[in-house]
């Protein structure tokens, strides 16, 4: 029996409510595919900070090594923001370390206007008519957020951030994008600040030479604050969008709300082999934490990213896919994605209407 493992960690504020919700649905597919599932659960983020004095506990890092996939909730909350020193936050001492011991450097997120959903864009009727699906392409392990040297001065009144990249580092990530391009619309367009940056016009010259090789997709660059523009002046334009750590944290979260909220938003981050790590984008939202009204379906739709890239179940992940589609069709909506006149349910409605759907087209 082929039986995959798979890491379970909720993490903070909403991140365990959305977690439960996904994980249900993962069963439900694998009785209906015949998948085997194994399930482990451990601490993260302030949770693990909590209870062992530290947000990526050993226990909890030799688990995802170990495992087939890692499914993440969320990490962070008011209640950690001013841990010192720095490295015990969640977010810093937690997920960015585990996205490093994991070598995931390859962050995917998916950006799909549903055309349900099209009333709660944040856009003009017109710009979105047509749906949209956008895929940004995020380097994960370089950039300012990595880069050395990195801190404050003793007294406090000066602080450093540096950004830096190699060569292997920017190809590895733009054969990514390159490859996605050629199984969608076979576009790139890739973001950077060349007119100022250093690390960008390095970025713009290794991105042409990878582009030879794929002499059937088209490249494009675009300035970031460019980039940030034409998203929500003619989003439609996009097909692969490749960009650096840090620009593509920002450029992703603002296409997230084109879909209608952050709370449908997926992501996977892989590495050249081992474990890949599935997280919805929102974060823990901590304002809704306990009150069973996050929006369960980027958590879901993670988990059906999971599937396709870490264990190679491509049905099984298009079943969860479809079952949102018929769940928004339907008209089922959370709070966030609800509109005038709608009514909203709460999280584990909305799981159990996807599970409900499941096969149902």
């Amino acid at each position: 029996m082929d039986v995959k493992r798979i890491a379970v960690l909720p993490g903070d504020g909403i991140g365990p409510e959305v977690v439960k919700v996904a994980v249900a649905v993962l069963k439900a597919v694998a009785e209906r595919c015949r998948l085997h599932l194994e399930f482990h659960e451990a601490l993260v983020g302030g949770a693990a900070y909590d209870a062992t004095g530290h947000p990526l506990p050993p226990e909890t890092l030799a688990l995802c090594q170990s495992s087939d996939a890692v499914l993440f909730g969320a990490v962070g909350g008011p209640k950690y923001d001013n841990l010192e020193p720095p490295e015990i936050r969640p977010e810093r001492g937690g997920l960015l370390p585990l996205r490093k011991k994991l070598n995931l450097f390859a962050n995917l997120r998916p950006a799909r206007l549903y055309p349900a959903l099209a009333s709660a864009s944040s856009l003009k009727p017109e710009l979105v008519a047509k749906g949209l699906d956008i895929l940004v392409v995020r380097e994960l392990l370089g950039g300012i957020y990595f880069g050395q040297p990195k801190g404050r001065s003793d007294d406090g009144r000066r602080a450093v951030d540096t950004s830096a990249y190699e060569v292997s580092e920017i190809e590895r990530i733009a054969h990514v994008a390159f490859q996605a391009a050629k199984r969608r619309g076979k576009r790139v367009c890739s973001v950077d600040k060349a007119n100022v940056l250093e690390t960008s016009r390095l970025w713009r010259e290794v991105v042409a030479r990878v582009a030879e090789s794929y002499p059937d997709v088209e490249l494009t660059d675009m300035l970031v604050d460019n980039c940030a523009m034409q998203l929500v002046r003619n989003p439609a334009q996009f097909d692969v969008v490749l960009t650096e750590n840090m620009f593509g944290d920002i450029l992703s979260d603002e296409a997230a709300m084109l879909t209608g909220s952050l709370g449908m938003l997926a992501s996977a981050s892989l590495s050249s082999s081992g474990p890949g790590l599935y997280e919805p984008v929102h974060g823990s939202a901590p304002d809704i934490t306990g009150q069973n009204k996050a929006n369960p379906l980027a958590a879901i739709l993670s988990a059906a990213l999971l599937l396709r890239y870490s264990l190679n179940h491509e049905d099984a992940a298009a079943m969860i896919e479809r079952a949102v589609d018929v769940v928004l069709q339907a008209g089922y909506r959370t709070a966030d994605i609800a509109t005038a006149g709608q009514s909203a349910i709460g999280t584990c409605a909305m799981g159990q209407s996807v599970i409900e759907k499941l096969g149902a087209v």
